[in-house]
């Protein structure tokens, strides 16, 4: 799996989970939805499932579910901040198409 996070990704993860006082990290995950079939999801991580793989950059955690693996695997998460804007991107290979908002995606099978 080669899924990585920038430093700035590392950080914010680190800033959420020091503001939420609690969790292991946080979870990228991949669900059917939107208009172009499938959605990132963010959430906080609390127990480990089974096939859970963990990156760590820097002390933050990104655990990504093996369900999620295929959609995802070589994507690099990262953290931008525009003006008073602030969001997580997906740098995903496998993204084959995106909607116009941004918010799913498409990948050939």
């Amino acid at each position: 799996m080669a899924i990585t996070m920038t430093e700035s990704a590392a950080k914010q993860i680190r800033r959420n989970i020091e503001k939420r006082g609690s969790g292991l990290g946080i979870r990228l995950a991949v669900k059917p939805s939107g208009c172009s079939g499938f959605m990132y999801s963010l959430d906080y991580v609390d127990d480990l499932k089974d096939g859970d793989e963990i990156i760590e950059r820097d002390g933050a955690k990104l655990v990504v579910g093996i369900e999620s693996l295929p959609f995802i695997d070589g994507t690099e998460l990262g953290f931008e901040t525009q003006g008073l804007n602030q969001t997580f991107v997906f740098n995903n290979p496998n993204a084959v198409s995106t909607c116009g908002c941004g918010e799913s995606f498409s990948v050939d099978k």
